[in-house]
């Protein structure tokens, strides 16, 4: 008997990834060659905020950093969004296990009310009750989807903490380890199925934070797209366990992300 794909996001669901960076139109560019996505207005009439999609499908989001956040010292970064029944409730238990909101609850228009927060080491996200109906497909949980984000990885100062943290919040469970010997534990989050792990992180990761990897059809053809496009391949491309590759990379403006695939 088949199973039945849920119609709709649980609470702890990856929903949304949007990157924040300084230079919108050559950040298009780039990812458009990298991850062949296209690129739409969102509509919204005070901000430049453009749709990232893959296929038929929407993925994320792509705008640039403001003065403000600048001047509280964003840079370019990609941020996933959690799925939240309560946006203004999940930031107050956040809070009381010292995590901080990092941008203060907020609805846009049609979509939903959004916060951007911290966990207790400093790793940014956002969480979001979202308007409307149906399941976003930002994350492919279900079947790999190129285009699509298919790994989720926290690299953090503490991840006992950390899981304490986000097993309290999201109700994320451990699922298994590898060992990666002098790396530490690489710790698999199960949420429904397996949404990514929790690694201890290093002084030459930079301060705790959670890196997505994004499916390529080809991870030979993305690390050449990647390098012809004026990003930077920090380590890989590495295989992983099922015969895929990985690589990470830093974006030309430079914001880090993954990549992951097969080799054809």
């Amino acid at each position: 008997m088949a199973l039945e794909t849920p119609a709709t996001n649980k609470p702890g669901d990856y929903i949304w990834y949007e990157l924040l960076t300084s230079d919108v139109p050559a950040a298009q560019t780039f990812y458009a060659g990298v991850l062949g996505w296209n690129f739409v207005d969102s509509g919204q009439s005070d901000m430049d905020y453009r749709i990232i999609n893959a296929g038929a499908n929407s993925v994320g989001g792509l705008m640039e950093i403001t003065k403000e956040m600048a001047d509280h010292g964003a840079t370019p970064t990609w941020l996933g969004y959690i799925a939240v029944d309560d946006v203004d409730a999940t930031a107050a238990r956040l809070a009381a296990q010292g995590g901080r909101t990092l941008m203060p609850a907020m609805d846009v228009p049609m979509v939903g009310r959004i916060a951007m927060v911290a966990d207790p080491q400093g790793a940014p996200f956002y969480i979001m009750k979202a308007q409307g109906t149906g399941k976003s497909l930002a994350f492919a949980d279900d079947v790999p989807r190129v285009g699509h984000c298919a790994w989720n990885e926290l690299q953090t100062s503490n991840p006992a903490a950390a899981w304490a943290f986000y097993g309290d919040l999201f109700a994320w469970k451990q699922d298994g380890e590898l060992d990666m010997g002098p790396m530490g534990k690489y710790q698999f989050i199960r949420h429904g199925t397996v949404i990514g792990a929790i690694m201890p992180g290093s002084a030459e990761m930079g301060p705790p934070r959670w890196n997505q990897y994004f499916r390529v059809g080809d991870i030979d053809a993305a690390k050449a797209a990647v390098e012809d496009g004026g990003g930077r391949i920090v380590s890989g491309p590495d295989e992983i366990p099922g015969g895929e590759f990985s690589m990470n990379c830093i974006d030309p403006q430079g914001a880090p992300f993954g990549l992951v695939g097969g080799r054809r």
